[in-house]
């Protein structure tokens, strides 16, 4: 079976050159933990496979031989605009490699969507938005769960995809009541298995309750935690997958579930491999 790439070298050689198509993945971190740096990572390798193939293969290296890149990178946020993100970004990665990489992208901003029905004052966000849905004609704006589904049944096919993020959604409470979470992830992974790409769903641990991180685990195909452990006098990153369908047999016949990770220039990376037996 083919597979789609994280944009993370070492992983995907690790998992046979990515996840199986049509997953949903849930990237769950601890604040500052590199969960966030793993979807900008993401994003930009698998955008730059398609802008710049010369520089793809010095970030990233060659492809694996069951790879098969996403027709399309998407990247979804509710809060925030392409600037925005793509100068986080640059924060997290080498100047030039984010901005070689971008073009391809197609970042989507549905902060109109998202605040519409809050007390934020229109010109904190419509000002520098371009929504997906008209600025005029209050009447008829879609709600911001209307628009998510709209654009992935448009767009979604064999793409990879990035929601930037579940924690956001979770303030909704006039539109989404926390019961309704799960039940909306496991409908996008069934319709994911469809389109046949990969969706990354990026999440705050901070703000759930053990029990609220093993319902979204159970909804998805895939969970990556993202935590900060202590050693010594220093505190390193760490990544734990959780649940993987497809995948984490793999991982477990090799005896490896837990990575030490790294943010340099190319962004995210596994500096170290923890083998548990």
């Amino acid at each position: 079976m083919a597979r789609v790439p994280f944009g993370i070298s070492r992983l995907d050689s690790m998992i046979g050159g990515g996840a199986p198509p049509g997953s949903v993945v849930l990237v769950a971190g601890e604040v500052g933990a590199g969960a966030r740096e793993f979807i900008y990572t993401s994003a930009v390798m698998n955008g730059l496979a398609h802008a710049d193939e010369e520089q793809f293969d010095l970030y990233y290296g060659g492809l694996h031989d069951r790879t098969r890149l996403p027709a399309g990178v998407r990247y979804l946020s509710f809060t925030a605009s392409e600037p925005e993100l793509t100068e986080e970004m640059r924060y997290a990665m080498e100047t030039d490699l984010v901005d070689a990489a971008t073009d391809p992208i197609d970042f989507v901003d549905l902060s109109s969507e998202y605040f519409q029905l809050s007390q934020v004052p229109t010109e904190w966000y419509s000002s520098m938005t371009q929504s997906i849905t008209s600025l005029g004609a209050d009447h008829d704006r879609k709600d911001v769960l209307d628009a998510l589904g709209d654009y992935l049944n448009d767009h979604a096919e064999d793409s990879l995809v990035v929601i930037d993020s579940i924690t956001d959604l979770l303030s909704l409470d006039d539109q989404l009541q926390w019961d309704d979470v799960p039940m909306l992830l496991k409908g996008l992974k069934r319709a994911s298995n469809r389109w046949g790409g990969l969706i990354l769903l990026l999440v705050t641990v901070d703000t759930l309750t053990d029990t609220q991180l093993g319902q979204l685990m159970a909804a998805t195909d895939g969970a990556m935690l993202f935590e900060w452990a202590s050693g010594g006098s220093e505190r390193d990153r760490t990544m734990v997958v959780k649940q993987f369908r497809g995948v984490l047999s793999r991982l477990e016949a090799e005896n490896i579930i837990r990575f030490e990770t790294e943010i340099n220039d190319a962004g995210f990376d596994i500096s170290d491999v923890r083998k548990i037996r």
